[in-house]
């Protein structure tokens, strides 16, 4: 039986009285103002356009608050609906000009200055009002005397009656002035229902609308409808999108009772519930159960995507607004963490599903976007792994300019910005007057200029030559003395670069080519299969980096984190990602393929895999796989058809039947002798027969992704 974990009373008939409502009579809307000012009522809706804010050479009129109350708007004693009245507050906001030539003009500017002062203020007030599935625009016209027109002072308060909306909704309002002279105000509320509300014997709607509890069983979320057999009603599933209007995802038309079920991965903040009765003029009621669920933001970040766009804009594609930040940050090439840019992208609330454009003059690889919640990166991307080449070893400079021409330069480091010229043990303060002297010639490429500042990015490549000029001549000259030496023990050397030889050899191959291996941790059986695999390769001239030996760095930086770090230094190093698939990981991308949504089921704080697929999808679909990338699957869990054709453009080898291909795939061409090869690949099939065969699993085809299916059945 389902466990209840969140009880909603979306409206029930007839309940105690919590609040009792104004009655307004007629259904036109109407306006009034403080004692002292004029007031209109534009005739009709008009468009919802804020435009931008522009400067107020004298003093004009803006609304500085808002305030709602509820009230009823009744057709008839038991007709009436819920209305929401609005009242804005109004202040005077700048000054008046003097003019430059007063003192020269004596009372005769003064005079010219005194009749602007005793006009008459008036402005044009807009209400806008948002409340699923309807949005209003009213224009008001305010005028105000002048004898109240003090600047920075409150003129009194306009009221509009009123917007109607449904019992229960989230409703939405904002108010600005043609031309905004101000950001606009906004206000959110969420709507009483039925029970909270005196209007059993006002609104018909109230007198028979259904139960709806929300429980969980399992992976599984159950919308409960306790209506009887005879009632007709609605339900829609909707994104309450703040950014942008509301996107509707599901709805029905149902007759009592029903009982719809929910994959635990399709909740999200924003999705909401309507109900209604399937009748004249009902009244429609909403409600936003998964606000505050912590697996519904898990998921909304999961769905979540940071793309770059050309040649120098970003976007964030998500179903709901994020309680997040965005910032500019810079990537070292040596490590370590991405290092935030106040100038001049600084941090502030993300605005998703929009096209942003970086506030550059040029691009750089090194410069990233981050995207963090509650100080923690969620998401990053850097403009490398775009079109502008590998990460370079460019020094940041980055200039403060103040009051009278006054300017600093400081140089980006990880221990923090250093100030040129100083005496400090750093690699910048080392080289600043070479640094100002590239700066000075032009040799540094300007990223950003505005009146606060500047960022520059120099080369640091010849320092690094410079520095290692002498060493490498005294290197030759002892390579000179060396070979003279040795030309004068002829037999000896010859037996001596034999054993040379062969030692260098063998220490090549034990250092072997960088893989990272990347899987699904589908059961503990496939994780102890893996980590057989993962310590088969690690005997042969191969460096294996797994999640499986980094847990206490996955709980540190993040599986995103940590994969882009070990995906980066692997590419760098010329190395090779490994994907290995298996019934679980086969699911996890078709979903994403079908829907650009985040990989179904339930995954660990340490699923690499899950995080990976953000970066490592697009490469496939870019065309950027082939030579980074090798696929495997165990022939005995999983057939090649099963593989996503998109993946079959890098070479997908089955183990252990075609080990020696793998073997050869991930140490590249020329590497390995055949014979050696094939002792090689019989040593790692030994090693993975026990894990084998306890991870035993049905030979087929995994589901080819879940639709965000809902199924609706008959209850009790």
């Amino acid at each position: 039986m389902p466990v209840p974990w969140f009880l909603l009373s979306l409206a029930l008939g007839r309940s105690p009285v919590v609040l009792s409502l104004e009655r307004l009579a007629g259904p036109q809307d109407a306006v009034r103002c403080s004692p002292g000012l004029s007031c209109h009522l534009w005739d009709g809706d008009v468009l919802c356009l804020p435009g931008s804010i522009v400067s107020a050479p004298e003093p004009v009129l803006v609304p500085t608050h808002l305030q709602t109350e509820l009230v009823l708007r009744c057709h008839q004693e038991t007709d009436c609906e819920l209305c929401v009245r609005v009242v804005i507050h109004l202040t005077v906001h700048g000054h008046w000009e003097k003019p430059e030539d007063e003192e020269q003009f004596g009372r005769a500017a003064d005079l010219e200055l005194e009749e602007p002062r005793n006009a008459s203020l008036q402005a044009q007030v807009v209400l806008s009002f948002q409340a699923y599935p309807t949005a209003r625009c009213v224009l008001l016209e305010v005028q105000v005397p002048a004898a109240l027109v003090q600047p920075g002072q409150s003129v009194g308060s306009v009221v509009f009656d009123c917007f109607e909306a449904a019992l229960g909704a989230e409703v939405r309002i904002w108010s600005y002035t043609q031309p905004r002279y101000k950001k606009e105000l906004n206000f959110t509320q969420q709507l009483p229902d039925c029970r909270g509300l005196e209007v059993r014997d006002s609104i018909q709607s109230c007198w028979a609308l259904p139960w709806l509890n929300v429980s969980a069983d399992g992976d599984d979320v159950h919308l409960v409808l306790e209506v009887s057999e005879e009632q007709h009603f609605g339900l829609s599933l909707y994104w309450n999108q703040v950014q942008g209007p509301t996107k509707p995802w599901w709805h029905r038309n149902l007759t009592g009772p029903q009982t719809i079920t929910l994959n635990h991965t399709d909740l999200v903040p924003c999705l909401c519930i309507q109900v209604w009765p399937l009748e004249l003029d009902s009244v429609r009621t909403s409600i936003c159960p998964f606000r505050k669920d912590p697996r519904a933001y898990r998921n909304l970040w999961r769905a979540t995507r940071l793309q770059l766009l050309h040649p120098l804009g970003w976007r964030l594609d998500a179903p709901c607004s994020l309680p997040a930040e965005a910032s500019l940050c810079w990537q070292a090439l040596g490590g370590g963490p991405c290092q935030s840019l106040v100038p001049p992208l600084p941090r502030e609330n993300v605005t998703v599903n929009k096209a942003l454009d970086f506030p550059l003059l040029k691009g750089h690889p090194n410069l990233c976007v981050q995207v963090s919640s509650w100080e923690k990166v969620q998401l990053q991307e850097c403009l490398w792994s775009d079109s502008l080449g590998p990460l370079k070893d460019d020094m940041l400079l980055v200039e403060t300019r103040g009051p009278q021409a006054n300017r600093s330069l400081c140089a980006l480091e990880l221990s923090g910005c250093t100030p040129l010229l100083s005496r400090a043990s750093t690699r910048a303060a080392r080289l600043g007057e070479q640094l100002l002297q590239d700066l000075q010639s032009g040799q540094c490429l300007q990223l950003w200029d505005d009146d606060l500042g500047a960022l520059w990015a120099c080369p640091m490549d010849k320092y690094i030559h410079q520095r290692w000029a002498l060493v490498w001549l005294a290197c030759l000259l002892f390579a000179a003395v060396l070979f003279l030496l040795l030309l004068l023990k002829k037999d000896h050397v010859k037996v001596w670069l034999r054993l040379l030889k062969e030692d260098v050899r063998a220490g090549v191959a034990s250092r072997g080519r960088a893989a990272l291996l990347l899987y699904s941790a589908d059961n503990a059986d496939f994780e102890r299969l893996v980590g057989a695999l993962a310590s088969a390769l690690c005997q042969l001239p191969l460096r294996v980096a797994v999640d499986l030996w980094s847990r206490r760095e996955l709980s540190a930086q993040g599986a995103l984190a940590w994969f882009h770090a070990q995906r980066r230094q692997t590419l760098q190093e010329g190395g090779v990602v490994v994907l290995l698939f298996s019934p679980g990981a086969v699911a996890l991308c078709r979903e994403w393929l079908q829907d650009g949504a985040s990989a179904t089921g339930a995954h660990g704080p340490h699923d690499a895999f899950a995080a990976s697929l953000n970066c490592v999808l697009p490469d496939f679909m870019q065309g950027r796989a082939p030579g980074r990338y090798v696929g495997a699957y165990f022939d005995s869990l999983l057939r090649r058809d099963a593989v996503p054709s998109l993946f079959l453009a890098v070479p997908v080898l089955a183990l252990p039947s075609q080990l020696p291909d793998f073997l050869r795939a991930l140490q590249g061409p020329g590497l390995s002798h055949p014979g050696r090869l094939a002792d090689r690949a019989e040593q790692v099939s030994q090693a993975l027969q026990p894990a084998l065969g306890c991870c035993v699993g049905p030979l087929g085809t995994p589901e080819t992704g879940r639709e965000m299916g809902l199924e609706a059945g008959d209850g009790t």
